[in-house]
């Protein structure tokens, strides 16, 4: 009697136990990823409003400090649509899965190197300088990483969960905020002399065996099926980005809007809040960061539930809902944090970052149903980081805003106010589009 072992019913077992598992892989690989990005482009600027402005870009006069250190944080921002270009011309002809490998590895070896850049007390311009290039490098990679993340989360979605597969790169940026706010929280219990000689490098350097951990789970990911089919039919576009500019300007610009919300009216009640709160209304800034991670926490459910709901309401719908709310919110929500009642700014922050979080939901199964299959990695990473090139000024637009109007809060709840309408008016229009990229896969 033969008890050889059939190889091919083990090899097709082996394939079915596979195949359910690419599901739960995919979210894990997205949502670590993501964070860990996040994670690393947001201790950059709790760093710059804490610690860059006094270490890196020490001045007699606080708010100009902040002007600097938020000037850096920009640079970022600046890299990332020459990110999107990069890695969304890599995404679209190499692939989704290697390049998303790639951007982490980016990301992940310059945040650790900026936890040992000396300070301009020891290295003079040379320190500044470090900073900006390593930002750079930072903005670099994020400019591929949502995209490539929401596109690849999209495409290997069971049919009918597309939406709640869209949302949950979306994830990354609630936790990483948690993870950055919460170090830096856990830090200000250090004495002050410790903090400020080597206790705010800690969230930097853990940035290192972090990336390890993020890219062992994104290893475990297969390539997107709609790219397979993309690559198996020879219709690779030469240079995606070109294909965008050219003939996809208009959805491009679309998608900018739409995620302008979610990117620079996230940073004016998050990172310029930290600092507004803390150098202009003076409250503590374990009471800020406090709000920032409470938001955050709240912002996880959030993104879960409108991703949930977008498979049955329309994604749009939930968009322009989110935009109006975040119209209706502006004006009060930074009076409340203008008090310096501690607990007032603490619900002022939660209040402005929730519809902002509805919008951010969405954005991820909006966004890359305005692009055809061939150059979607491309649009979406750049029309995403135009809006984030946009975003990275926020906070020095509004210091500038400060300084200008004797530190009063009107103007700065009529930036998020004019922020909201650019969101709403994307996503109005974004309803129109949408309808229309299907048939244009159809032909392509």
């Amino acid at each position: 009697m033969n008890h050889a072992p059939d190889w091919s019913t083990m090899v097709d077992v082996a394939q079915t136990e596979n195949a359910k598992k690419k599901p739960q892989m995919v979210r894990t690989a997205v949502v670590v990823g993501t964070a860990l990005e996040h994670y690393d482009f947001f201790i950059y600027g709790t760093a710059a409003a804490l610690v860059f402005n006094q270490q890196y870009f020490a001045s007699e006069d606080p708010l100009v400090s902040s002007l600097a250190a938020f000037a850096t944080f920009a640079v970022g921002f600046i890299a990332r649509p020459l990110g999107a270009v990069f890695f969304g011309h890599l995404g679209d002809t190499i692939g989704r899965r290697n390049t998303l490998i790639i951007t982490l590895v980016v990301i992940g070896i310059s945040t650790g190197l900026i936890g040992i850049v000396p300070t301009f007390a020891a290295i003079g311009i040379w320190a500044p300088i470090a900073l900006v290039v390593l930002r750079f490098l930072q903005g670099l990679s994020f400019g591929g990483e949502w995209a490539g993340a929401v596109t690849l989360a999209t495409e290997h979605a069971p049919p009918g969960k597309k939406g709640l597969y869209a949302s949950l790169p979306q994830l990354g940026s609630p936790i990483g905020n948690i993870t950055s706010s919460g170090a830096f929280l856990l830090l200000a219990f250090m004495p002050a002399e410790t903090f400020d000689a080597w206790g705010w490098r800690i969230p930097f350097l853990l940035a290192f065996p972090l990336l390890g951990v993020a890219l062992w789970v994104r290893t475990l990911v297969d390539e997107s099926p709609e790219f397979k089919k993309v690559a198996a039919k020879d219709q690779v576009k030469k240079v995606p980005a070109l294909e965008v500019l050219k003939h996809s300007p208009g959805r491009m610009m679309t998608a900018a809007a739409l995620a302008l919300v979610t990117i620079g009216g996230f940073f004016l009640v998050t990172t310029f809040a930290i600092s507004y709160g803390t150098n202009t209304v003076g409250l503590p800034s374990n009471v800020m960061l406090t709000a920032t991670m409470s938001a955050a926490i709240l912002q996880i459910v959030t993104v879960l539930v409108t991703g949930y709901f977008s498979d049955s309401v329309n994604p749009v719908k939930l968009a322009v809902w989110g935009c109006i709310i975040s119209l209706v919110v502006s004006f009060p929500g930074f009076y409340m944090l203008s008090t310096g009642i501690e607990w007032l700014a603490v619900f002022a922050v939660i209040l402005m970052v929730q519809p902002m979080a509805v919008t951010y939901a969405v954005t991820g199964v909006i966004l890359p149903r305005l692009f055809t299959a061939d150059i979607r990695y491309s649009g979406v990473a750049l029309g995403f980081n135009i809006a984030g090139m946009i975003g990275g000024f926020v906070p020095m637009i509004a210091t500038s805003l400060l300084i200008a109007f004797d530190s009063s809060w009107l103007p700065i709840g009529g930036f998020l106010f004019l922020i909201s309408a650019i969101s709403l008016a994307g996503a109005l229009i974004s309803g129109v589009l949408v309808k229309t990229t299907k048939k244009l896969d159809e032909i392509v």
